[in-house]
């Protein structure tokens, strides 16, 4: 999981490079022979891409090094962390959810997929099958019942062949 979130990143940081020293070089050197450029739109644009380029690289390099510094052996084996997939009861609506616990980097928003860093997973972190988070959402108090688990490592398990 994270080698794929760490490689996607990675290609995006690939891709932005390119763009910054081959791209962006070559627009700005096109915009610079058009003449005065106090009026010209294209150096401004290029100008302002290029810092967004900037931001972005220092950005995506900051998660990269703050991925390489997980430690997967804190991830419990027996309550709900980074990775685990959790099927809950709503007490109120008696409506099954389901949901995989991300970080914010891998989510795809395809609804199943929520961050750890939201108040959703930071409410259903650390609980074990049969207990009940109370997670304050914007939108009101949710009581949910966790009634499946599958950590991390039961994916790992499940995706190696035998």
């Amino acid at each position: 999981m994270l080698d794929a979130i760490k490689q996607k990143l990675a290609d995006e940081v690939g891709l932005l490079n390119h763009e910054l020293q081959v791209t962006l070089p070559e627009a700005l050197k096109r915009a610079l022979a058009m003449g005065d450029l106090k009026e010209n739109g294209d150096y401004h644009a290029a100008l302002e891409r290029q810092g967004f380029v900037q931001a972005r690289l220092s950005h995506l390099r900051g998660r990269l090094a703050k991925l390489s510094q997980v430690d997967l052996t804190k991830i419990p084996t027996d309550r709900v962390g980074l990775g685990s997939r959790v099927v809950v009861l709503d007490l109120v609506t008696k409506a099954k959810e389901k949901y995989a616990l991300v970080i914010p980097d891998a989510m795809d928003f395809d609804g199943e997929q929520i961050s750890v860093a939201s108040p959703l997973g930071k409410g259903l972190l650390g609980k074990q099958v049969g207990e009940v988070a109370v997670v304050q959402l914007p939108n009101g108090v949710r009581q949910l019942k966790l009634l499946e688990l599958k950590t991390f490592y039961d994916h790992d398990i499940e995706e190696k062949p035998a």
